[in-house]
């Protein structure tokens, strides 16, 4: 059942649940929108009971733990300002949306860290660090975290490329061949040119990498996936917090390969990083260290 009827849901079952549970509900009917502000424990000590009861509590309304039950009940409250955020009210100022849109994000992340399985960045690490050239796909708001790929992954002395236009998408899966990986980036894993790109590059030999969204469209045409779930419906609001855990996970990404090249490679990495110097001017520390009345004898 949709999220937004979570508290018509709990109000359906309180017959159902325990006296424990049915403590937990109390405090959430009385004052939804600052449930959603509590910690486990503040909850908890506000219902009189232990933290366990409020994570069983959680988990008989489909929520995986507490902050999983939480994002839920902040959809409950609000649809939102369409095409805009579910988080965000038409009325609000500067500090409140402000708030809300840091507050969805930090939330979302965090749960994406719960969900992250490592065996999965694993592999996805394994094909990454034996191909002989890497190309990232991503369309719409995905293209930029396409191009921040790209940027992270240049430094690995790898052909690496990143494409937002679908036509170049589909002649490099046409040409892609064995030892080839593509990374296709989208949050729904319902477009059907990725789709059809994906299957299209595995035909051709290549290993195809998705971030999307678990048992898509596009994540079953994948080698392998590392599978995002957000509360994010980006058939009505702007991306938000699905592009922030996608940046995210390339970072991973990026870190993990950084470790399989070893303590020999970092020194690659470190000539990159120097010979930006040239093209900044100095902090003041610098300034202050090469200033000759802070030389010695002088």
């Amino acid at each position: 059942m949709a999220s937004h009827d979570l508290i018509a849901r709990i109000r359906a079952r309180l017959d159902e649940l325990n006296r424990s549970e049915r403590k937990v509900a109390d405090v959430i009917l009385q004052d939804p929108a600052s449930a959603t502000g509590m910690s486990i424990a503040t909850l908890a000590q506000a219902a009189s009971v232990s933290e366990p009861t409020v994570n069983r509590f959680c988990r008989n309304f489909e929520a995986k733990g507490y902050p999983d039950f939480k994002i839920k009940l902040a959809q409950s409250l609000a649809g939102g300002t369409p095409y805009v955020s579910r988080n965000v009210e038409r009325d609000d100022d500067a500090a409140h949306y402000g708030d809300k849109i840091f507050g969805a994000t930090i939330a979302a992340l965090d749960e994406a860290r719960r969900e992250l399985d490592a065996r999965r960045v694993e592999r996805a690490v394994d094909y990454l660090i034996q191909a002989k050239q890497i190309h990232f796909f991503g369309l719409g708001a995905s293209g930029p975290v396409a191009q921040d790929a790209q940027h992270k992954f240049f430094r690995f002395n790898l052909p690496v490329m990143a494409y937002e236009d679908v036509l170049m998408q589909r002649m490099v899966a046409a040409s892609c061949r064995t030892g080839d990986v593509v990374v296709i980036i989208s949050y729904t894993g319902r477009t059907r040119e990725l789709v059809e790109i994906a299957r299209l590059a595995r035909d051709n030999g290549a290993v195809v990498l998705g971030i999307t969204a678990p048992g898509s469209q596009l994540a079953r045409e994948c080698t392998e996936t590392l599978e995002v779930t957000t509360p994010e419906d980006t058939d009505v609001y702007m991306p938000m917090t699905s592009r922030m855990i996608h940046l995210a996970l390339i970072d991973v990404l990026a870190t993990g390969v950084t470790l399989r090249r070893g303590e020999d490679f970092l020194g690659h990495l470190k000539k990159i990083k120097e010979s930006l110097q040239p093209t900044r001017f100095p902090t003041e520390t610098d300034a202050a260290a090469s200033h000759p009345s802070n030389t010695a004898g002088s």
